[in-house]
C-alpha cells in the first residue's frame, strides 16, 4: 500500500505526520535525554564544563551497573530490593580486608582479596535470593526484602557502625582512576554493559532468561531450567551491585555502611523501567538501562544544581517510574 493517495490518476504525497504519541512511547527515553541536556546547557551554570562531565560519569556509573543487574532480574518478572544492602555489605568488607593484619603484611594479596571476597559475598546474597524465590516459591519482593533489612545491618555490625576511612591508592583507583582522561568507573560500566548484552543476546542463558520472563510455564514445558535461570539472574544482579558498592567506597576513600547504596533500589528500578524493561518480564534492554541511568542521574543533578532540595529529587524519581509504567501500559494497549 502506497504512502500517497491517487487524485485524478496522479499520486499525491502526504505531508509528514507531526510528532505522534507512538513516537513518544517508542523513543521517549532519547527525547527526554535531549530535553534535559538542552535545558542544562541553557540554564544550569557550568554544565558544559569538563569537570561537570566527570562528576556525572562518576555518579551515573554506579546507577548504571546496578540497573544492568536489575534489568536481568526484571526480565524474569522479578524484582530485587536488596541491591543497596548488598552494596553496603561489599563496601564494608573491602576495607576490613586490606586494612587487616593479613592485608598489611601482604599488600598485593590483601588488595586482591579485597576485590574477590566482597564480590563473592555479594554473589552469595544473590544466591540466597534466587534459592528463596526459585525453590521456596517466595515472592521476589518478600524474598529480597529480607536482605534489604538484614544486609545493611550485617554491614554495620561488621564495622561496629563506624565510618571506615583509608588511604590506599591501588584500591582507590577503582573510583578515582582515569583512562583516556575519563573516569575509570565509566569505562567499567561500559565494559560490563557490553558483556551482559552479549550474555543476553548471544548465549543460551540469555534465550532462557527472556523465555522465563515471557512465559514461565511455556518455558518450563519446553525444558528450560527455570530455577537455575532465575538464580543466575539474581546472582548476577548481586554481583554487579557488589561492584557498585566497591566503586562508591573507592570514590570516597571511606566506607559508610549506613549510607552506601542507600535508596539505590529506587534508582536502579527507575533506570531499568525508563530504559524499556517490562515489569511483567520478557525483555532485557541492557543499553536501555544505561540510558535510563543517565536520565535519572541528570534529573537529580539538574534539580540540585538549580537549588531544588534533595527531597524533591526523590519525588521526581518516583514520578519518572510512574510515567514509565504508564507508557508501558499504553504501549501494551
Amino acid at each position: 500500500m502506497s504512502d500517497g493517495s491517487l487524485s485524478n490518476g496522479k499520486a499525491v504525497s502526504r505531508a509528514p505526520a507531526p510528532l505522534s504519541l507512538g513516537t513518544l512511547r517508542n523513543h521517549g527515553g532519547l527525547i527526554a535525554l535531549v530535553l534535559i541536556l538542552a535545558f542544562n546547557a541553557l540554564f544550569t551554570p557550568n554544565f558544559l564544563q569538563v569537570q561537570t562531565l566527570f562528576v556525572n560519569i562518576s555518579q551515573v556509573a554506579t546507577i548504571a551497573i546496578v540497573a544492568i543487574g536489575m534489568t536481568l532480574v526484571i526480565a524474569t518478572a522479578g524484582i530485587d530490593l536488596s541491591v543497596g544492602a548488598v552494596m553496603a555489605l561489599a563496601g564494608a568488607l573491602a576495607p576490613l580486608i586490606f586494612l587487616s593484619d593479613f592485608g598489611q603484611a601482604y599488600p598485593a594479596l590483601g588488595i586482591a582479596a579485597a576485590f574477590v571476597l566482597p564480590l563473592l559475598a555479594a554473589s552469595l546474597c544473590g544466591l540466597f535470593n534466587g534459592i528463596m524465590i526459585s525453590y521456596l516459591n517466595v515472592q521476589p519482593i518478600i524474598a529480597t526484602l529480607i536482605l534489604f533489612i538484614s544486609g545493611r545491618g550485617i554491614a554495620q555490625v561488621l564495622t561496629n557502625g563506624n565510618l571506615q576511612t583509608f588511604s590506599n591508592p591501588y584500591f582507590s583507583y577503582l573510583g578515582t582512576g582515569k583512562i583516556l582522561g575519563l573516569p575509570f568507573q565509566g569505562w567499567l560500566a561500559l565494559v560490563l554493559a557490553l558483556a551482559v548484552y552479549w550474555l543476553v543476546s548471544r548465549t543460551i542463558f540469555g534465550r532462557y532468561l527472556l523465555a522465563v520472563g515471557g512465559n514461565e510455564r511455556a518455558a518450563r514445558l519446553a525444558g528450560a531450567p527455570v530455577r537455575m535461570v532465575k538464580i543466575g539472574a539474581y546472582v548476577l544482579c548481586a554481583f554487579l551491585s557488589g561492584i557498585a558498592g566497591l566503586i562508591v567506597v573507592a570514590i570516597n576513600s571511606a566506607s559508610d555502611a549506613a549510607r552506601n547504596g542507600n535508596l539505590m533500589e529506587l534508582d536502579a528500578i527507575a533506570a531499568a523501567v525508563v530504559g524499556g524493561a517490562l515489569l511483567q518480564g520478557g525483555r532485557a534492554p541492557i543499553f536501555g538501562a544505561i540510558l535510563g541511568a543517565v536520565i535519572i542521574q541528570l534529573v537529580k543533578y539538574t534539580l540540585l544544581a538549580n537549588g531544588v532540595e534533595d527531597e524533591v529529587a526523590l519525588i521526581a524519581k518516583a514520578a519518572i517510574i510512574v510515567l514509565a509504567v504508564y507508557i508501558q501500559q499504553a504501549r501494551k494497549e
